[in-house]
């Protein structure tokens, strides 16, 4: 049966929680150090994580962040704030659904149960790792890795989905329209400035791993990556 962690710091209500995933057979985990999440991540290996937004520390979307660059598991937030703001802000760090509280505890576990089929049951993609390869830059889709040469980097989704729509036209400018609905599809409304963001991100990662003026922006229309590595090979002729 599945393995599950716990991110709660209401003791009252993550034993209650513990009580009644374990009737219907789960494994549970509670962090015994809210400093240091991360730590009981690495050990327990869940297949799925419960997280709260108000913790001690640090709130739930920067465990949910910390989370997401080593992990693909399923994020299901379960908190009292109701704002529409703090939701989009779960599902923008990585996180896959939002229960506000008081829930159902019926309604968790179906919520749960949807998400293991999702990634690991009868509704899981075929096990094979989506890779984009352009002049030696890999992407590892699914890994939200980045590699060039002997260099590995992390991304987060949104980094890497919109890196994977730059490497699938390289040299060829992808709108602003079209990464907007590529990374924010299910949002209303976005501010253009937050695609700015990302692109700077990208930029930055790609520029630590030797890679620097890749992405090139083409005013008032969107952005083209530039696929010049031969431009560091270091075997390249002079």
């Amino acid at each position: 049966m599945s393995t599950l962690l716990i991110i709660e710091d209401d003791q009252h209500l993550a034993q209650h929680l513990q009580i009644y995933l374990h009737r219907y057979g789960y494994t549970t985990y509670l962090p015994e150090d809210f400093k240091d999440v991360i730590c009981t991540f690495q050990e327990v290996q869940p297949d799925l994580v419960l997280l709260d937004v108000n913790l001690p520390y640090y709130d739930g979307f920067y465990w949910c962040r910390q989370i997401r660059f080593r992990s693909n598991c399923p994020i299901l937030f379960i908190s009292a704030r109701e704002g529409t703001m703090d939701q989009v802000m779960a599902l923008e760090n990585g996180a896959d659904d939002y229960i506000t509280k008081p829930f159902d505890y019926d309604v968790v576990i179906a919520k749960i149960r949807s998400l293991l089929r999702r990634v690991y049951g009868s509704y899981a993609m075929p096990n094979q790792e989506r890779t984009i390869e352009c002049q030696g830059l890999i992407l590892l889709i699914e890994q939200l890795e980045l590699q060039w040469r002997t260099a590995k980097i992390g991304l987060n989704r949104k980094e890497a989905l919109l890196l994977e729509a730059l490497m699938n036209s390289p040299k060829r400018v992808v709108s602003r329209n079209y990464l907007l609905e590529r990374l924010w599809k299910d949002q209303e409304f976005v501010d253009e400035n937050t695609l700015n963001v990302y692109i700077t991100r990208v930029r930055k990662k790609l520029g630590s791993i030797g890679l620097t003026n890749t992405i090139e922006t083409v005013r008032g229309v969107g952005y083209r990556l530039k696929p010049n590595w031969s431009d560091f090979d270091e075997t390249s002729p002079t």
